[in-house]
């Protein structure tokens, strides 16, 4: 059985090497939908694949971390990164393009640490996430499951790669729970 989860959020980026000008020559933003969905074969003693109260506190916090942020990838030109964390309070530093195909991989390897590291206490089977769908507009997204985030010829997806700017990890209601996940998690390639 699936179940489906929305959050969403407002960001911006360039994404250089696309095949359009405006697109990897000129920020812009969008308005984001991150459907995330978690499968089990059981269910738990609520007779719940997943309790979505559990989603609101670091699952929450790691998406909402996109929203009214530059996304930056760590390999695009040193003086416009600087630039845009100097001139931005909300930033997030990101080992790949930001892509909704890449945001979707870097959203799923965020989440399922998360997943991963969170006691279950109430009888929760083998919940596990099954895929995570990012809308980037109204007509396109991008949709990814484990074995894509796992696909070295998408390009390397390591969470000790990922930097969130101060003002955001201050906002969250575990400031040390991405150090913690960063510890926890392998690179994916």
């Amino acid at each position: 059985m699936l179940i489906r989860k929305l959050f969403k959020f407002e960001n911006a980026h360039i994404v250089r090497g696309c095949s359009t000008r405006r697109c990897s020559h000129s920020l812009h933003g969008h308005s984001y939908k991150v459907e995330l969905l978690l499968h089990a074969d059981a269910l738990d003693n609520g007779q719940m694949i997943y309790d979505f109260g559990l989603l609101k506190a670091e699952v929450r916090d790691m998406i909402d971390a996109f929203d009214h942020s530059v996304a930056l990838w760590r390999e695009d030109d040193a003086d416009y990164l600087a630039s845009m964390r100097r001139h931005s309070e909300r930033w997030v530093m990101i080992p790949v393009s930001p892509s909704a195909e890449q945001f979707c991989r870097l959203i799923f390897a965020l989440v399922d640490a998360v997943l991963e590291s969170t006691p279950m206490h109430n009888g929760e089977a083998d919940v596990r996430l099954y895929s995570v769908i990012v809308h980037e507009t109204d007509t396109g997204y991008a949709q990814c499951f484990r074995e894509d985030v796992d696909n070295p010829r998408m390009g390397l997806i390591d969470l000790s790669l990922v930097e969130f700017a101060p003002a955001i990890v201050a906002q969250w209601s575990d400031p040390d729970c991405f150090e913690r996940l960063k510890g926890r998690a392998r690179p994916v390639h």
